[in-house]
């Protein structure tokens, strides 16, 4: 929390209303309780999504889940199932849904700038007939993520225009930063030499080649 000494902190609703005003009523309108044909479409149209979840203390997480466009699957108007792929095996996503299932979803969809936000329940899952249903070049996922829908509704593309994130122009030359490999390297060690470097680059670049699924 901030200090006391810290200015200007809005602690109550009452405070942020006084400033911010009323919420405008279609944002209130627009949500919906089940995924209907426009949320359906969106979703089949999505590569890539963020999940948010929190621990049994609160303690929150945000994580990017992507695939080809329709890697989430929408079971019934109320649920959705979202493959694991391998990653590192942090596992902080499915770990706080075991402790606390509130979880929110955010689909993004290249060049849309309006985006499909979802909130509901989630639970892990190795049910063998939905992980067959995201099979991909003979892998098929350990376990998946089940989704049970409360609210869906879209989201406006004020970030997104005011960003500039599909811009051509708004691309930023990745060569200006370290490598990941260096980055986290620099974290972790007092001096990583070049050679740990350049031999950390091929681990990550050789798991990207053959650890996709």
């Amino acid at each position: 929390m901030p200090s006391p000494a810290t200015a200007g902190i809005i602690d109550s609703e009452e405070m942020l209303r006084e400033i911010m005003g009323e919420t405008m009523e279609i944002a209130v309108t627009k949500c919906c309780a089940k995924l209907d044909s426009h949320a359906r479409d969106f979703i089949s149209r999505s590569p890539f999504l963020c999940i948010g979840t929190a621990n049994a203390w609160g303690r929150s997480d945000l994580s990017p889940r992507g695939d080809a466009p329709g890697f989430v699957q929408v079971l019934d108007d109320n649920r959705l199932y979202i493959p694991d792929r391998p990653g590192n095996n942090r596992l902080d996503t499915m770990t706080n849904i075991i402790e606390n299932p509130n979880v929110g979803l955010l689909f993004m969809v290249p060049g849309f700038n309006d985006t499909l936000r979802v909130n509901g329940r989630a639970w892990i899952t190795c049910d063998a007939a939905l992980a067959g249903g995201s099979q991909i070049k003979g892998r098929v996922p350990k376990v998946g993520i089940l989704i049970e829908v409360a609210e869906v509704f879209l989201h406006c593309a004020k970030a997104f225009i005011r960003s500039g994130l599909w811009k051509p122009e708004s691309l930023q030359d990745r060569n200006e930063m370290p490598s990941l490999a260096h980055m986290i390297l620099d974290q972790t060690q007092a001096a990583p030499t070049p050679l740990d470097i350049e031999e950390a680059d091929e681990v990550i670049e050789e798991n990207y080649r053959n650890e996709l699924y």
